[in-house]
């Protein structure tokens, strides 16, 4: 079952919305709220292509934090929904910047987890001079160890959810399971697209800790936003995100005097946990807590906590020097 979270505080206010335009047809949808004169802080959403969600902003002070959320490219309200043409990392890495210089920030805190934990270590490293901070959950790699564990190695865990999946993957694909995929979600079969949008849907869910066993395709999986959505992932997934674990590694160890807080669930069965520790292993000076008992799910009480902790670490000292604290993490 989902674990119970103790996340009841509401999220911190909008201020200001609007697109950005990002060139080649993409326009990208952002908002601010907490402290306009607070710290900056950017939130990058995983998924690739999740989208940003006003749940994501509870694990700030709205007193101390300008938060700044956007739709990466073809996702959330940024448009056009589902476009995989002129989307990938390095575009959405300029996209970062542009809308950086947009807000006429000079240095921001830089927070994300999953995929956003992967595209903001990238940023980070790119663009080093305007980060402030990296704050870092449920680490993704991005390269070929972490998608043969999420295709493969996890079903060993999830053995009935996986048969599930699997059964959807023509036997002569089964060694290129993204590359169906990929291929099926680009194509005209609306139906075929359905299908592996709903089983790809319900083992993801299985993973992060959901029981939607029997499976049953409820309300909204495999819909048209599903469809997008999951377009625009294996699109990613199939190009190792454009970047790949050796490089995901390099730019970790090329962060020089950037505070680098890092956090990842004991029991995350989507990013493996050993991820964490290679990131913090290469990148001097970061430090890294384990949520105990924690899947890949950011609202878990144990990552809840140290998430909430390590902002307001930041805000007080400006780096993860204090944090964890004793008997947090």
């Amino acid at each position: 079952m989902t674990q119970a979270t103790s996340t009841t505080a509401p999220p911190a206010d909008i201020y200001d919305e609007d697109w950005l335009d990002v060139g080649h047809g993409h326009r990208v949808y952002y908002v601010q709220a907490g402290n306009p004169d607070g710290l900056p802080i950017v939130l990058l959403h995983g998924g690739p292509a999740s989208g940003s969600t006003p749940r994501q902003r509870i694990f700030y002070d709205h007193r101390r934090y300008r938060m700044i959320q956007f739709d990466q490219r073809g996702c959330g309200r940024s448009e056009p929904t589902g476009e995989i043409a002129h989307n990938n990392t390095a575009a959405l890495i300029g996209d970062i910047e542009r809308l950086r210089q947009h807000l006429a920030i000079e240095r921001w805190l830089v927070s994300g987890g999953s995929w956003g934990s992967s595209l903001g270590l990238a940023y980070a490293a790119a663009h080093q001079a305007h980060v402030s901070g990296l704050l870092l959950r449920g680490m993704f790699l991005t390269g070929r160890a972490d998608l043969e564990w999420y295709f493969g190695g996890a079903g060993t865990i999830a053995p009935q959810a996986y048969q599930e999946f699997i059964e959807h993957i023509p036997r002569r694909w089964r060694r290129r399971v993204l590359t169906y995929i990929d291929r099926s979600l680009k194509g005209s079969d609306v139906e075929k697209a359905t299908r592996l949008t709903a089983a790809w849907q319900r083992y993801e869910s299985v993973l992060n800790g959901a029981d939607v066993m029997p499976a049953v395709i409820d309300a909204g999986w495999g819909s048209a936003a599903a469809r997008a959505k999951y377009r625009i992932q294996a699109h990613y997934l199939a190009q190792r995100c454009f970047l790949g674990q050796a490089a995901m590694l390099r730019a970790a160890a090329s962060l020089k005097g950037i505070p680098v807080a890092l956090l990842h669930g004991t029991r995350d069965l989507v990013c493996r946990p050993v991820n964490a520790w290679l990131v913090h292993r290469a990148c001097a000076g970061s430090r890294l807590a384990w949520a105990q008992g924690a899947g890949h799910d950011p609202y878990h009480p144990a990552a809840v906590a140290l998430t909430r902790e390590a902002t307001e670490r930041f805000a007080a000292d400006g780096n993860f020097s204090r944090w964890p604290g004793r008997g947090s993490g």
